[in-house]
């Protein structure tokens, strides 16, 4: 398995007499199957919510969707199963796949909906199952809730006892520093979208919602036929950009498909940056986003960075693999002349889209509806631009309830959080 790298800038044409000028260098990358390449095989751990909102249509669903997975499941792989409510157990200990019934058949009888939802210990014990298996495989687990987590409580200037919702955010980036990767799933209309965002995010996941119980198996489906198609673990991305040339210093660098996240960037001894990429896929692009600042630079054409993947290759056992470097280079010119890429352009209003959302939520929560019901228009319009119909009719649903005087549902919000991340359709 091999790493395929590509990179653009959204304008390769740069004026000599400019001081500072700024562009977006869109990276491009994706695993690559040699000929005789296998599937790697799973470790997946199934973190389920069984509290008692569960309870009814919405467990039995989960036990559907959860079968389903668990019959595509193949002779080398693995499974555990945690259920959380009030406490958190281990009902399917970490385990290669030998006799799939019995584990359907133990899902069926200890899967029963009551109690609270401490999500960070279900959290912590799949964690724990994941680490038994994680030798020459692909790690993941699929973390379903549909409520918030316990809180600690607050008197006064103190607090009493643990904030689930902060444990769950340290385990996630515990989890991606053991090349464990955290899929979240919001079950119907009441979970916490910042917490499961921020879960999956850290986790170098997806955030899925299951709006209608019926919708279980299809997302479960959807996620799990991305995951067979990993090839390459513990990707990271590394950055190293010539004297005069800066990354930007708010958010300078998001990844923008599959999904659109805030990717942390973290320092190198070298001055080199690195960036947690997670699993790679087969021939599924991973592209990935930087503002950069040129100062001025000298005429013709100047190397401007050099980039690389470091990378696991768990089918050969090998770690700390190194892409061919690849550098990227701008045309320093006297008579300038814009030269537009088109696709890099895309990328661009694809973050936009999520920027927007974001700003439009926060005037929202701050009180401004008007404010929140115009950057949702704007971010309908970037949606539209792309070509993502789904999100911007999603988006500017929004925008006219709350220009009407209307609240925004649970629904609404859950909606609006998810088209703002990922093109609808997909």
């Amino acid at each position: 398995m091999k790493v395929k790298l590509l990179s653009a800038l959204n304008d390769n044409n740069v004026d000599v007499a400019k001081t500072c000028s700024q562009r977006q260098l869109a990276m491009t990358i994706f695993a690559i199957a040699d000929e005789f390449d296998q599937n790697l095989p799973l470790n997946l751990c199934l973190i389920l919510d069984r509290s008692g909102s569960m309870h009814g249509q919405p467990i039995k669903t989960v036990i559907q969707a959860v079968e389903g997975l668990i019959d595509r499941l193949k002779v080398g792989d693995r499974i555990s199963v945690v259920a959380f409510s009030g406490s958190a157990e281990v009902i399917i200990p970490n385990q290669a796949i030998k006799d799939l019934e019995s584990i359907k058949s133990q899902i069926k009888s200890k899967l029963s909906a009551s109690g609270g939802t401490a999500i960070a210990e279900g959290l912590e014990l799949g964690i724990t199952e994941l680490m038994k298996g994680t030798r020459g495989a692909v790690s993941q687990a699929f973390l379903l809730t549909d409520g918030h987590g316990d809180s600690g409580l607050r008197i006064w200037k103190w607090d009493i006892g643990r904030d689930d919702n902060k444990r769950c955010v340290q385990l996630a980036q515990k989890a991606a520093k053991l090349n464990l990767t955290i899929n979240t799933f919001g079950f119907g209309n009441s979970w916490n979208q910042d917490l499961l965002e921020k879960i999956a995010d850290v986790g170098g996941g997806t955030l899925a919602h299951i709006e209608h119980p019926e919708q279980a198996v299809e997302q479960f489906s959807r996620l799990f036929g991305r995951i067979q198609s990993i090839g390459l673990t513990n990707a990271y991305l590394l950055l190293s950009l010539v004297p005069n040339v800066r990354l930007a210093e708010l958010k300078p660098i998001a990844q923008v498909a599959p999904d659109t996240i805030e990717l942390p960037v973290e320092p190198e001894a070298d001055g080199s940056f690195a960036v947690r990429l997670g699993d790679l896929m087969q021939d599924v692009e991973r592209v990935v986003l930087a503002n950069i600042y040129l100062g001025q630079l000298p005429e013709g054409k100047q190397a401007i960075a050099h980039l690389q993947i470091r990378y696991d290759d768990p089918l050969v056992n090998e770690q700390g693999l190194l892409s061919p470097l690849v550098l990227v280079y701008a045309d320093v010119m006297r008579a300038y002349q814009p030269n537009s890429n088109p696709q890099v352009q895309q990328s661009i209003l694809a973050l936009a889209k999520y920027r927007q959302t974001q700003l439009a939520e926060a005037k929202l929560q701050q009180g401004d509806r008007t404010g929140a019901a115009t950057m949702l228009q704007t971010a309908a319009k970037t949606a539209l631009q792309i070509g993502d119909k789904g999100a911007a009719t999603v988006l500017q649903t929004s925008a006219t309830r709350l220009q009407a005087g209307e609240e925004l549902s649970e629904a609404d919000l859950k909606k609006t959080r998810i088209v703002s991340k990922t093109v609808l359709q997909e």
